[in-house]
């Protein structure tokens, strides 16, 4: 399998063997479904919380007695049915978090790969580096790669503050190193442009996983 390997101008400047078991899988829908569910079921904070009757402030006491006023019984102002009273089964912190093994994590991450390469949204250029930290630099680039303007992540094999810093301004450009790469953030991306150097360290350390 063979894609073209590109420059930042988005120049063809030769070939890249692109690995069948990590881009030629038939995805399982159902088991990317699972793994998005996962990833974002984590990033849960669950701090969503509300008050019950017995933790708002106030109604100590009856606000009038039982009978003979005309009105409804009440035995405190803070009952659900009143303004500012307590709430009946609102959320209350709790943990989202959910498990997976990480052979399934790894075979989600090929299945996601897979299926981006199959849509034709995932490509190879031979380096990727800012002179300096300017948007509008990476928004050249950007436009070269991806003419038909959908948002992008690019997958570099080691941290670079230029790109960091001249992508905080573009909305749909993001970058991802290729060791944390996971299949939420590749279903996720409109189009995957992997450096040839951030692939290779991925596909080794897919290979060995």
């Amino acid at each position: 399998m063979e894609t073209k390997l590109l420059n930042v101008k988005g120049q063809e400047v030769g070939k890249y063997e692109m690995p069948e078991f990590i881009f030629a899988r038939k995805a399982d829908p159902y088991f990317l479904y699972e793994a998005a569910k996962y990833y974002l079921a984590n990033r849960r904070r669950g701090t969503s919380s509300t008050k019950t009757r017995g933790e708002v402030s106030g109604g100590g006491r009856k606000p009038w007695k039982q009978k003979g006023t005309g009105r409804a019984r009440a035995g405190t102002i803070r009952s659900p049915l009143w303004r500012k009273g307590g709430v009946v089964f609102g959320p209350r912190p709790r943990s989202y978090r959910q498990g997976m093994p990480g052979e399934k994590l790894r075979q989600a991450l090929i299945d996601a790969l897979s299926a981006m390469h199959a849509s034709g949204s995932v490509m190879v250029i031979d380096s990727l580096s800012l002179g300096q930290p300017k948007t509008k630099e990476l928004q050249s680039i950007f436009s070269a790669l991806n003419p038909g303007g959908a948002k992008a992540l690019f997958v570099i094999d080691k941290a670079d503050k230029n790109l960091a810093a001249a992508s905080r301004n573009l909305a749909h450009v993001k970058w991802c190193l290729a060791s944390n790469l996971n299949a939420y953030q590749v279903l996720s991306a409109g189009r995957l442009v992997f450096t040839a150097a951030a692939l290779n360290g991925l596909c080794a350390k897919l290979k060995e996983g």
